[in-house]
């Protein structure tokens, strides 16, 4: 068998490099006749896959972070759809966070990971498709495969991303130790949200997940029944609310408990259109998409049903 795969070497705080041989030892079994590309800079991993599709390759390994996997599912796609539509992606968990692979109930990481796939099913992944304003005011295009959110989980990737003290701890202490600082500073946004035809007002916001998945921040489990194969979102709204109640709320996110909040609601939807409204006072509403700050709103997802073939 033959496999493209990009490896992120400084993915899980260059642990991915240090343990590349294993890896790689790993891998080889499986797929003899693979090539490997490392990435330099970000947007490379993207840039690596879409060029290996053009070329002919079938099967991508992604080998990284949450991060990593982002940038890979993009190089699936361009402004026109999927740029081979029976390619087949693979990855091997190997960052801080790990939370596209809880979506799929796996566990394993690095090695193991790898040597998962050897016994792996193709199965078939709805994909996000997130239309923004770039930071500049640049209109762009971003496709996920696990949680686009914004508001206040905007503004904590945001901190998490050019952090470097908290990283060096994991990215679930990393997102845990800067959403407890968001918390303290954030004012919340009012926006106007439109799910299909069953929603359409303006709401105070904290936080709202786009969810494809189940866990977003490095284990917040901020949307237990999302499945990625059901053709729909799951949105999770959660309301603004007072600093200490949010600060006491903030671990029930980690077990699903949240969605039992008053504050807290789920509308189901295929496309979801949130703008900032003149309450805002021209505070920009952040957003980010598994994981990685793009940009923010105004903003559109749409979901792509079964357009991603993943080997899980």
């Amino acid at each position: 068998m033959t496999a493209f795969v990009v490896v992120n070497p400084r993915s899980g705080n260059g642990s991915t490099g240090r343990r590349w041989r294993a890896l790689e030892k790993s891998l080889s079994a499986i797929y003899p006749y693979m090539t490997v590309a490392f990435t330099r800079r970000r947007g490379d991993a993207a840039e690596l896959v879409a060029a290996a599709l053009r070329e002919g390759h079938h099967e991508i390994v992604a080998v990284g972070g949450d991060g990593t996997i982002n940038e890979v599912v993009n190089g699936f796609f361009d402004v026109n759809g999927a740029v081979s539509p029976d390619a087949v992606l693979a990855f091997v968990s190997s960052g801080t966070g790990g939370d596209f692979r809880k979506a799929f109930r796996m566990t394993e990481n690095g090695p193991a990971a790898a040597e998962r796939l050897r016994h792996a099913s193709v199965r078939p992944i709805d994909v996000g498709r997130v239309s923004f304003l770039s930071k500049d005011g640049t209109a762009r295009i971003r496709y996920f495969a696990n949680i686009g959110s914004f508001g206040l989980s905007g503004k904590i990737v945001d901190a998490v991303n050019r952090s470097t003290f908290a990283k060096l701890f994991g990215g679930s202490f990393a997102f845990a130790f800067h959403s407890a600082l968001g918390l303290m500073t954030y004012r919340g946004r009012s926006v106007r949200l439109i799910v299909d035809d069953a929603f359409d007002a303006i709401v105070p916001i904290s936080t709202v997940a786009v969810a494809n998945g189940t866990t977003f921040g490095g284990g917040m489990m901020v949307a237990p029944g999302a499945k990625p194969d059901d053709g729909v979102f799951d949105v999770v709204i959660i309301g603004n609310a007072p600093r200490r109640q949010m600060l006491a709320d903030m671990k029930l996110i980690y077990t699903g408990e949240h969605l039992g909040n008053p504050n807290v609601y789920v509308i189901r939807g295929h496309k979801v259109v949130a703008a900032p409204v003149a309450e805002t006072h021209g505070r920009s509403v952040l957003i980010e998409a598994d994981g990685e700050g793009i940009g923010r709103l105004p903003a559109t997802f749409e979901i792509l049903p079964h357009a991603l073939n993943v080997l899980c």
